[in-house]
């Protein structure tokens, strides 16, 4: 098949100049006539060097495994924001190409983290940049499945373990995978369902209130896990809390495993009901958002000792949502999270959810962090190492698959979590070296990490933002994304030398 012998960051740069008609059309439709120029311009120059990088290798016949995909995902997430910064840099003028570059990165990777200030840019930028993040999700959802789990990586490695295989076994075994038919099957899986899934989205929240274009960013952002807004005062400045409730199963979907696959039959409700990822996540949100609401019903008896029910069903809801949010590594605020500090006089604490953001979503999910699967691997190891210290010679039980999950999958998940540590130390040391002070460093270094650009803003250090640190700061954090995006794990498998000896 001829489309097999098609590099895959060709597909990627097509990919681009198709997205920037959508920016084109709106500048179009708004009379923005130099924007939609400049989209159109740039799209279809985009797609003549798709073309051309086609036409090229047309007649190769390479064996492409999921090993040199991986390595071709890493050139993407390198090369693409150069594509997408172009129309920013031509109509931004005050935007040079470090700026526009840090800017798109941080879109393409889902993370969210802007240099632009939302009055001062056009509707067709916001549009923009929320395009780019929602072809970023779908990039790395299906990147995940198509290459990821032939290599046993970006959390595979654990499930690996519970089918009996070792999780080093997929890449000896990448190289037999046909990587170009996994990848075209899986487009076809996927690619109707995030669209479908998108769209329903985004016409409810128009439906609940929201403005058109207001609800396809939120739509896009929502789906992509990105977080991306037109305005800071919330993901229901538009619909308010009916807008928030619409979009809270939509943010589940994104960030399970099987949420682009779900066809609510009943297999799916027996996934919902035995899923550890899921129960994990229902459990964290749960946990948090009922320590957050007795903080401030404390804080509200001091205040007034008149019962306020409404106040405190609000305060509960913006926890839920938010808490929400950022373990999926979103981003979004609640409208009643600022609203509970009214009710109690006490500041909403944003650490909690730096916490929750480092625990990230589902495997083969476009949210990040370390993944809930590798967390539920290791609170199983220590829940039964509790139990021995307790009862010496008690048996675990629980299945085989339990056993597993409880050796081999809590070893290869701790792994992980010292890798992620270390690489978190790294990026916060580079930081401080920049001038960053250490309050700024841990967040900032947790923001790219874990892809969840608004972490800064809810940590509430003080410090600067993302466009009043240095352009080397802003370097480093660009590196720290791409890490964790693709996964520390990911990229130290490249280094192995045995995928250079074939």
């Amino acid at each position: 098949m001829w489309l097999q012998r098609i590099p895959l960051f060709a597909f990627c740069l097509a990919g681009a100049g198709l997205a920037m008609a959508l920016p084109a059309a709106h500048g179009l439709y708004a009379g923005n006539e130099r924007a939609a120029r400049t989209f159109a311009y740039c799209g279809l120059v985009s797609l003549v060097m798709a073309g051309m990088l086609a036409l090229a290798l047309a007649n190769r016949t390479p064996r492409i495994t999921a090993r040199a995909q991986l390595l071709t995902l890493v050139a993407s997430y390198a090369l693409l924001p150069l594509v997408a910064a172009a129309p920013v840099v031509l109509l931004r003028p005050e935007m040079d190409l470090e700026r526009a570059y840090f800017e798109m990165l941080s879109c393409l990777t889902t993370t969210g983290a802007t240099l632009m200030d939302g009055a001062s840019v056009s509707q067709t930028m916001h549009l923009w940049r929320a395009t780019v993040a929602w072809c970023g999700g779908f990039l790395i959802v299906l990147s995940a499945a198509a290459i990821m789990a032939p290599l046993n990586l970006g959390g595979f490695e654990v499930r690996a373990t519970l089918r009996g295989s070792r999780p080093e076994e997929g890449l000896a075994q990448a190289g037999s995978v046909a990587a170009s038919m996994r990848l075209l099957r899986m487009v076809r899986l996927l690619g109707p369902s995030y669209l479908i899934l998108t769209i329903v989205l985004a016409f409810l929240l128009a439906v609940a209130g929201e403005a058109p274009l207001l609800s396809m960013i939120h739509a896009m952002s929502v789906m992509s896990t990105s977080g991306i807004s037109i305005d800071s005062e919330g993901f229901g400045s538009g619909a308010g809390r009916l807008g928030e409730m619409i979009a809270l199963p939509f943010l589940v979907i994104a960030a399970t495993q099987r949420g682009l696959r779900i066809r609510f039959t009943r297999a799916d409700l027996a996934w919902a009901r035995r899923d550890p990822e899921l129960r994990l996540m229902l459990v964290m949100v749960m946990s948090v958002a009922a320590i957050l609401f007795l903080r401030h019903w404390l804080g509200a008896l001091t205040v007034s000792t008149e019962p306020d029910l409404l106040g405190g069903l609000r305060a509960l809801w913006g926890a839920i949502f938010t808490g929400l949010s950022f373990l999926t590594t979103t981003g979004f605020t609640s409208v009643d999270w600022d609203l509970a500090r009214a009710w109690s006089g006490l500041p909403s604490s944003g650490m909690i959810l730096l916490g929750l953001a480092m625990m990230g979503g589902g495997v083969a999910s476009a949210a990040g962090g370390v993944k809930l699967l590798r967390c539920y691997a290791l609170f199983r190891q220590g829940v039964r190492e509790l139990g021995r210290l307790t009862y010496p010679s008690s048996i675990g039980g629980a299945g085989e698959a339990e056993r597993r999950l409880r050796q081999g999958g809590a070893y290869i998940s701790w792994v992980f979590l010292m890798l992620f540590v270390g690489t978190l130390s790294l990026v916060m040391l580079a930081l401080t070296l920049t001038g960053v002070g250490f309050q700024d460093a841990l967040a900032f270094s947790i923001a790219a990490l874990t892809t969840t650009g608004q972490v800064p803003q809810m940590a509430d250090t003080g410090g600067p933002g993302y466009s009043e640190i240095s352009a080397v700061a802003r370097g480093i954090l660009c590196v720290g994304m791409v890490l964790g995006r693709l996964e520390t794990l990911a990229v130290i498998a490249l280094f192995n030398p045995s995928w250079w000896r074939r």
